[in-house]
């Protein structure tokens, strides 16, 4: 079990804290808004109502003790970036903040931010692809280069094995699991042969996921 911090409770910063809790992590919640404190108040491990970019409150909370520290303040840039940078000098072991636009992003990652988040966007351009591409039933971006994609099989796949599809040399992306029914075979060996209605989970980069054309 690991703990984390989420400030800035909003929808994206509620809805990490919340997951995180349900997968059985310690969470310690922060909002300076008392209304929203109180409403999670049953829901994380600690919720506590404070200005998140006073230093002598982090300081209190030991934030180098948790495992990862989340930013998910909302329209205050200020108070966000503040936030990042003293969450960095206070010997946080990992942030993830999250960012308006591009600058934005540019000066969290300046001031410490080991990862940044564009949740608004992500899900457009997720819920974009998925309904340009009718084959794709998910995606999931892991990087700025880098994509996990749930997707139907297509029809030429069927009765042939990966080995015989050449599918890692020929792409460059790895077949991480093979859905059949119910069953979900994670690995699967190079001579499993595909279905009709096999569904696949591949990863890769973003343009030779594009160029697999599985759809």
């Amino acid at each position: 079990m690991n703990s984390y911090i989420v400030i800035g409770l909003g929808r994206f910063g509620k809805a990490f804290a919340k997951t995180l809790y349900n997968l059985g992590h310690d969470v310690l919640g922060v909002d300076n808004n008392p209304d929203v404190v109180q409403e999670l108040a049953e829901e994380l491990t600690h919720v506590i109502a404070s200005e998140s970019s006073n230093e002598e409150f982090l300081k209190s909370l030991g934030v180098s003790n948790f495992d990862a520290a989340i930013v998910g303040i909302g329209n205050n840039l200020q108070s966000s970036i503040l936030t990042t940078a003293l969450l960095k000098e206070l010997g946080c072991k990992y942030i993830i903040s999250k960012a308006q636009n591009d600058l934005h992003a540019k000066v969290l990652i300046t001031v410490g931010a080991n990862r940044v988040v564009f949740p608004e966007r992500d899900m457009a351009i997720r819920a974009a692809n998925n309904l340009a591409s009718q084959n794709i039933i998910d995606s999931i971006q892991l990087s700025g280069d880098y994509s996990i994609m749930e997707t139907n099989i297509p029809e030429k796949w069927i009765g042939k094995t990966i080995t015989e599809l050449n599918i890692r040399a020929k792409y460059r992306v790895n077949i991480l699991a093979i859905k059949r029914g119910s069953e979900l075979n994670i690995s699967p060996n190079p001579t499993s042969v595909f279905e009709d209605g096999d569904i696949v989970s591949i990863m890769g980069k973003d343009t030779d996921l594009k160029a697999l054309k599985v759809h």
